[in-house]
């Protein structure tokens, strides 16, 4: 993924979702393989080059813990996850709906 210098007039806005490869900042990092296994904590470079010999990404997922948690996986089937978790919560939820009266108070004065 190259990193390109941005132009002054192109939006600045901040990266969406997760970070992944050269985005992570820290140094070293908790690797978990893409078949579960725990690598244990790695240099960024070292957890970076393990993912690409793979043909995959490594995809911080837990940044607030000490050393963050990163995952060996595939970048796509990571967002389509959870978009397919967020989809089914919502379904989840209740929807409350509010019925609405509308009561009118008329006075006619007829043949007066």
């Amino acid at each position: 993924m190259p990193d390109f210098k941005q132009n002054y007039f192109q939006k600045r806005t901040k990266p969406k979702g997760p970070r992944s490869n050269n985005r992570i900042t820290s140094h070293e990092v908790q690797v978990i393989a893409s078949d579960g296994e725990n690598l244990g904590i790695l240099n960024l470079n070292d957890a970076i080059n393990r993912a690409r010999d793979e043909g995959l990404d490594l995809i911080e997922i837990a940044p607030n813990a000490k050393p963050p948690v990163c995952k060996i996986m595939d970048m796509g089937k990571y967002k389509y996850d959870a978009q397919k978790k967020a989809n089914k919560a919502k379904k989840k939820q209740k929807k409350i709906e509010l019925k609405e009266i509308n009561n009118k108070i008329k006075t006619c004065n007829r043949g007066t």
